[in-house]
Order: C-alpha cells, then sequence, then structure tokens
C-alpha cells in the first residue's frame, strides 16, 4: 500500500491529527521501535518512540536524523522510506540563470586557502563595489555576482541587494519588499522553495551564511555557495555544492528573485 503524504507541518504534541498519528504510530512499531498502541495521539511513549527511530535510522540521503522526537519532512521521508520524496524544480526565470553561473564556479578555490582573495573570488568581491585586498568574507558577494552575470546575458538590471553582509541582504530585501519566505513557511510547505532561491542563515552576533538553492527533497536543501568547504562552514576556501543542509536550518529564511 502506498505510504501517506507527509501532512504538511511538523508534527508534534501542538499539532498532531488523529489519524496520521495512528499512521506513525503503527509504522513505528512496524520499524521495530514500538510496540505502540494506535491511540492517535502524540502521547510520551510515542514521542520516545519517534526520537528511537531517529537515534537508530538514517534519512533518505544517509545522513543521521536529529533526536527531537518531532516527525518533521525529513523523519517522515525516513520512517515511511517507499514514499519518493518530492523534487522541486523551476521554470526558467533570472533566478534559475544565475543558478547555472554558480553551478558553473563550483571548484574555485581562494589563492591562497584562507586568504578571502585570488582571481576569480576577487571578481566577486568587487562586484559589490568592495576592494579585495580588505579580506572580506565573500559569500553574499558570490550570490551577487551570479545574479549579475545573469542580468548582464538577458539585458536587464540585477535586482539582488548589492551588499557582501548576509543579514543586510536580508534587512533590505525585507524594505525594498522583495519576496521572501520565513523558515517556518518552509518548513511547513518545501514546495515554496524554489531553484535559484537565496538562502539566509542568521548564526547571531552579526554573523550569517548565504548562497543559492539548487533543488530541495526530502526536507533538505541542496546548495551551491561561496566561502565554504565541503563541511559547510561559513568561512571556507572555495565554491561547493553542498547537500547536508536542511530547510529548518535556514533560519531566517529565503530571498525570492523569482519574479524579475
Amino acid at each position: 500500500m502506498p505510504a501517506p503524504a507527509f501532512p504538511g507541518v511538523a508534527l508534534h504534541k501542538l499539532r498532531a491529527p488523529s489519524d496520521v498519528i495512528r499512521s506513525v504510530q503503527r509504522r513505528l512499531t512496524g520499524r521495530g521501535c514500538g510496540p505502540l498502541t494506535e491511540t492517535g495521539r502524540l502521547d510520551a511513549a510515542t514521542r520516545a518512540a519517534v526520537k528511537r527511530f531517529q537515534a537508530r535510522f538514517p534519512d533518505a540521503s544517509g545522513q543521521p536524523l536529529v533526536v527531537d522526537g518531532v516527525v518533521g519532512p525529513i523523519t517522515w521521508a525516513a520512517l515511511f522510506g517507499d514514499a519518493p520524496a518530492p523534487v522541486v524544480t523551476a521554470a526558467a526565470s533570472l533566478a534559475t540563470d544565475a543558478l547555472e553561473f554558480a553551478l558553473a564556479e563550483i571548484g574555485t578555490m581562494e589563492q591562497p586557502p584562507g586568504s578571502n582573495r585570488g582571481p576569480r573570488v576577487d571578481a566577486y568581491i568587487r562586484a559589490v563595489g568592495l576592494n579585495p585586498s580588505g579580506g572580506f568574507a565573500w559569500c553574499a558577494a558570490f550570490v551577487y555576482w551570479c545574479f549579475a552575470q545573469a542580468a548582464t546575458q538577458a539585458g536587464t538590471r540585477n535586482p539582488v541587494i548589492k551588499t557582501a553582509g548576509v543579514l543586510a541582504h536580508w534587512r533590505d530585501a525585507g524594505r525594498a519588499e522583495i519576496p521572501r519566505v520565513m523558515r517556518a513557511q518552509a518548513v511547513s510547505d518545501p514546495s515554496l522553495i524554489q531553484p535559484g532561491f537565496v538562502f539566509i542563515m542568521d548564526f547571531g552576533g552579526g554573523v550569517g551564511h548565504t548562497g543559492l538553492v539548487v533543488e530541495t527533497a526530502a526536507g533538505r536543501v541542496i546548495t551551491v555557495e561561496g566561502n565554504t568547504n565541503d563541511g559547510g562552514s561559513r568561512e571556507g576556501v572555495g565554491v561547493f555544492r553542498r547537500d547536508g543542509r536542511k530547510i529548518a536550518s535556514m533560519a531566517p529564511g529565503f530571498i525570492d528573485y523569482s519574479g524579475f
């Protein structure tokens, strides 16, 4: 029998449709994390079984699940593993053209590593009006450069906020009424996130990181990012494709330039 579709919201004790919870309880028992009585409530026994499952099983891409007792889209896809994870695609736009430029830059490295410099990196930084000799972090400059290339190709203006500041980009996009998708919205409905969207991550203390969305699948975001590395650092050494980020980690959210 086909696996049930993810209900669109993370399941915890405040959001627990009884019929969906019964399916989860039945599946947890079937995966060896019970036995559970199908009460239709996310009671303590059910939450403990969810944590047991999360501790024992990887997600759809083979990476460890977060053990939090919440059945979000990633845990759902792992629990009902025979259900194919939805993959989001998008029609052509300036944003998807910018994504193609970003993908073509994968493998660009700082010279020397750790310097925030190099012929290509310097070009990204100059695109936002800065002197590369300043040693600036360049993930936001990389995003701007990619859109600038796409805009030049299309013979149009670059709509992206011209800044090397990740959090300034988020703030100023809001002031300019450029569409944004908040993390909570994206977690509830991953289909809102389209290829070419700009993700914004705020680590506190004025520190952030950004890049472009390639696609989403099973609650995970595939990205291409500058100033990162294989481990996902915001102070890395090059342009990398990353497949380890979760929608739930993308706070405050995403900026949508697809309408330009």
